[in-house]
């Protein structure tokens, strides 16, 4: 009896470490990434790819907690990878430096950040940056409210004002492309960290006007309008066309993910990557974003196994860069070390 005992405990044993390095039981994420709600819809594509392909057997946590958020739990180590629809800032730099993580850029395609109105907008389907400039400025707080303050002849409605969070790359980007400095606005509009409840926001109001993701407008046509932005050259609406000729400016940017260089010593993780890079040309366009050149996939996955640690831009943000300055840029010889 005792020997039975013993037997049946120590098939118990067997079977419960077979379970615990199969995943079975206390199944943690094997890759943990977060960060941008904008660059989320390509990550998660090719994570949703990469668990097939691999029979299921391996764990991708996807999260959102916008750039600025991802890039706090990535420089504490807490993540391997960071989705960001902007470059590192220099605090960040600091922050990855302080806690010795490194990390290698590496741009995934180019979004155009789009300004939206409802469907029953009539008015306002282009603008200039001085007037979205007129509309988002932090001297434009309780004092520009009706859209006849941009123009005489629009209506005397007041505007409804949608946007995304301070913790998103997405409200950097915009703010300092129209505005002039990041995180400088006017503080009283409605923000979200989700890009799908702005869209639904501007859907719901004749009179407002938000900014998101180009694949969120996509995604969303018979609900919301993209507005044609002028920068000085005539009104240009965000296309496939307009983001591949430079022609939509300034709200064209290069988005990006950051692998944590320790993190991608583990076997899973460089094979993540690796499968990402071959695999972005087709999932950006699947999920309604700009790819790049092939060549640059390819010049990423030299980087990635050259291990080239470090960021091209310096803490500055890529306001007006077009696709060919960043390949450009990303083709430099060194990286900026930190």
């Amino acid at each position: 009896m005792a020997h039975s005992n013993q037997r049946w405990l120590l098939q118990f044993i067997i079977l419960l470490a077979s379970g615990i390095f199969n995943g079975q039981l206390f199944a943690q994420p094997v890759i943990k990434i977060d960060g941008s709600s904008t660059v989320y819809p390509i990550t998660k594509a090719v994570a949703d790819k990469f668990h097939a392909a691999k029979n299921q057997t391996m764990e991708i946590a996807v999260n959102i907690s916008g750039s600025g958020g991802g890039f706090k739990k990535f420089c504490q180590g807490e993540i391997d990878i960071v989705n960001a629809s902007r470059p590192i800032l220099k605090e960040e730099i600091r922050a990855c430096k302080t806690s010795r993580v490194q990390y290698v850029e590496i741009p995934v395609a180019f979004d155009a950040l789009t300004v939206a109105v409802n469907p029953q907008n009539n008015w306002s389907t282009a603008m200039t940056v001085a007037q979205l400039k007129k509309i988002w400025q932090p001297a434009a707080e309780g004092k520009i409210t009706r859209w006849n303050q941009i123009n005489p002849a629009w209506p005397a409605e007041n505007i409804e004002l949608f946007g995304a969070d301070a913790d998103s790359g997405t409200y950097d980007y915009f703010t300092e492309a129209i505005v002039g400095k990041a995180q400088s606005s006017r503080k009283d509009f409605t923000e979200s960290k989700s890009d799908n409840v702005l869209v639904g926001n501007v859907a719901a109001s004749k009179n407002g006007l938000g900014f998101f993701g180009f694949a969120y407008y996509i995604e969303n046509q018979s609900k919301v309008v993209a507005v044609a932005i002028d920068n000085g050259r005539g009104a240009v609406l965000p296309s496939v066309e307009t983001v591949e000729d430079g022609s939509y400016q300034p709200l064209s940017r290069p988005i990006f993910i950051y692998v944590n260089i320790k993190a991608a010593e583990k076997p899973e993780i460089k094979e993540f990557v690796e499968f990402y890079l071959k695999n972005a040309l087709l999932t950006v366009k699947q999920v309604k974003f700009f790819p790049l050149p092939p060549r640059a996939y390819s010049t990423m996955l030299e980087h990635f196994n050259k291990k080239r640690v470090g960021t091209v831009f310096d803490g500055t943000s890529a306001v007006g860069l077009t696709i060919d300055e960043l390949i450009r840029r990303e083709g430099r010889l060194e990286f900026e070390h930190h």
